[in-house]
């Protein structure tokens, strides 16, 4: 009874995972795309995320809001590789947001499923299933179709957006791999890569000449309070979307997270054609988003198939084994 009871509650705690991962970053393009359009400087605008993380689990952990420990060298080592990709990715999506459409930034993003179980299969983790393979591959094909509709193609974003896709699998694999490894919860990972991310985020912002006029024009555009709802939304909805994004990442898979994102980017794309810069409706895009549902639909049900085969296989075995 109490082995079913910790099952029960393992599976509602990888839905609400997966959930919140989904609603976050649904909410997150069209904030980030609303906030650059006003204000066009992303790396600082990533500077000054990743700086209210740090403060805010620091400020928690010192009133005891937070069980989070405290940085060590070792893990901060550890896990330096995952920071820099990490905000490579975030970088690189910002700047494609703006020259590419919502929905056309969502279809390219959603090749990084395809980029993850790719991944996964040369780091050592075996062979996914025959349904898994498939529903990813319909997913990435849903995926081509629909960026063929594009008639506003722009060759700077779709390479940033491609360029983000590459480095939003290899820290998605590594975070997957910290949270087994180490131990760390999705507070800690989100602790250690704000504060990891900072001296290479100023050193950008003053490299690619950002500072200091992105700091004076961000001080400037305060007396808009619009501006400043957009702003502070940035900051709390990207603390949301680390935490749920590690959270889901940490509790279910690196390629589950990545489904996620496929499956909210339907409701992201159909938002995207009338929110902040619609785009024309073609075949192609109506085409290529049903069949990319399709895939994320069979994906679903490949992998409860899978969750559900593993406890009976385990009975199983230890039916044998007492006999």
């Amino acid at each position: 009874m109490e082995n079913r009871n910790d099952a029960e509650a393992s599976q509602i705690l990888s839905l609400f995972a997966a959930l919140s991962y989904g609603f976050a970053s649904m909410a997150m393009v069209f904030i980030n795309k609303a906030i650059l359009m006003q204000y066009s400087y992303s790396m600082t605008l990533l500077t000054v995320q990743q700086l209210a993380t740090a403060v805010l689990i620091h400020s928690g952990r010192r009133s005891g809001y937070t069980k989070a420990k405290g940085l060590e060298m070792t893990t901060a080592k550890k896990l330096l590789p995952v920071s820099l990709f990490y905000n490579a990715n975030v970088a690189f999506a910002l700047a494609s947001l703006k020259g590419v459409n919502i929905p056309m930034y969502i279809a390219i993003k959603r090749l990084t499923p395809l980029a993850v179980l790719i991944a996964g299969f040369f780091s050592g983790k075996g062979r996914p299933t025959t349904q898994v393979t498939l529903s990813v591959l319909l997913t990435a094909t849903g995926v081509v179709i629909a960026a063929l509709g594009d008639f506003s193609f722009d060759l700077f974003g779709y390479s940033m957006a491609l360029t983000s896709v590459f480095f939003q699998t290899m820290y998605l694999v590594l975070v997957e791999k910290s949270g087994a490894e180490d131990g760390l919860s999705s507070v800690e990972i989100m602790f250690y890569n704000s504060f990891l991310s900072l001296p290479f985020l100023l050193f950008l912002i003053i490299a690619t000449g950002e500072f200091p006029n992105s700091l004076s024009i961000l001080i400037a555009k305060s007396d808009s309070f619009y501006f400043l709802v957009i702003l502070l939304l940035s900051l709390v909805m990207g603390i949301a979307l680390n935490y749920t994004m590690f959270l889901c990442t940490i509790v279910n898979s690196a390629l589950t997270t990545t489904i996620v994102g496929v499956l909210k980017g339907v409701g992201s794309t159909t938002l995207g054609f009338v929110l902040l810069g619609g785009v024309q409706v073609h075949a192609l895009n109506v085409t290529g988003l049903v069949i990319n549902t399709a895939g994320g639909v069979w994906y679903s049900y490949a992998k409860y198939q899978q969750k559900k085969n593993k406890p009976l296989r385990l009975e199983l075995d230890l039916e044998n084994h007492r006999k």
